[in-house]
């Protein structure tokens, strides 16, 4: 049976953790299972979305868009059900080229040279497409749920489609919920040179070697509250339900693209809770502030044990800092 597929399962929430610790399990005999039923969907054009969705649609909907290649699960099941215990309705979707969403055909376009072009100011060239696509992707996600609004929160690149979407779709976007992000301009939120060689690095495909490097950089992107066993078990799962490193190369090209938010996001009349760390390492506190200075009618909530992660121990200030901006 080396290499088997065999499925057997419908789609759940439990089916999905019970599966992936079966895979880990059986990953060297070459064993894997699967899902028996088609999973949640949505289509923009040709690109299919993989999403989920938790609590009551009759509550305020919290659209989740998760960073830099990073999937969905980002957003911990646990942290949805808090979120959704807080009375919303709560959706996480994987973006394109990461996850089990579309994978974008052809080669990947050149990182050092888009990063050298946007670091320098410069036209970065044609690229497969932009973060006003990726939110377009998000759009799409709630028509396939019938929802017409909803309070958008994105971190990290997830931030700057939050800031993209309420940009390009007003009347889509209830509030804007930025968190360690930034508004796109090359003078604020840049990283520091451990943590931006940390993400320009070539990950191993091999899985053990794979998961210890995605620990390695969760330790190097967190705050004070990083947690190495939490930290593997994350990183196991995700290499587990999708690994796709080819991704960060479109979705760098994607941010390059978009270039500096600034002047649109001045033009918003939409409230904003913005949320960092001061001891984000990836995108640093300016870019944050930054991000509140632009959006006049925001809020800004700095953290000092927050780096560039969602830590547990903060989950109870996150959800009740969202659920007071969702309630204004």
């Amino acid at each position: 049976m080396n290499g088997a597929s065999v499925c057997i399962f419908p789609k759940t929430q439990s089916s999905r953790a019970l599966i992936a610790k079966f895979n880990r399990c059986g990953h060297d005999a070459g064993l894997r299972l699967t899902y028996s039923l088609t999973v949640p969907q949505a289509m923009n054009n040709d690109t299919v979305l993989e999403y989920d969705s938790f609590g009551d649609p009759a509550d305020p909907t919290v659209l989740l868009i998760m960073g830099f290649t990073a999937q969905m699960t980002a957003w911990p099941l646990e942290l949805c059900e808090q979120i959704v215990g807080a009375g919303h309705h709560v959706v996480r979707f994987d973006n394109r080229d990461c996850g089990l969403s579309s994978k974008t055909a052809g080669d990947p376009p050149d990182v050092m040279k888009i990063v050298t072009a946007a670091l320098a100011g410069l036209p970065v060239g044609d690229v497969p497409y932009s973060l006003s696509d990726m939110a377009s992707d998000a759009v799409a996600v709630l028509d396939a749920l019938g929802i017409k609004q909803a309070h958008i929160a994105g971190a990290s690149m997830g931030g700057m489609i939050t800031q993209q979407m309420a940009i390009d779709y007003p009347t889509r976007v209830a509030s804007i919920i930025s968190i360690m992000s930034t508004t796109g301009a090359p003078s604020v939120g840049q990283a520091n040179p451990d943590a931006l060689a940390a993400m320009l690095g070539v990950p191993p495909s091999e899985r053990s070697a794979a998961i210890e490097r995605n620990v390695e950089l969760r330790r190097i992107f967190s705050g004070p509250l990083f947690n190495e066993d939490r930290a593997r078990e994350t990183a196991t799962a995700a290499y587990d339900r999708s690994f796709y490193p080819s991704g960060a190369a479109f979705q760098i090209a994607a941010m390059a693209k978009t270039g500096d938010r600034t002047e649109a996001l001045q033009q918003l009349d939409h409230r904003a809770l913005i949320i960092h760390g001061t001891a984000d390492p990836v995108i640093t506190p300016s870019g944050g502030e930054a991000t509140a200075a632009a959006i006049s009618q925001s809020t800004l909530l700095m953290i000092d044990e927050m780096g560039h992660d969602l830590p547990r121990p903060l989950w109870d200030r996150f959800v009740s800092a969202i659920s007071t901006h969702v309630a204004a």
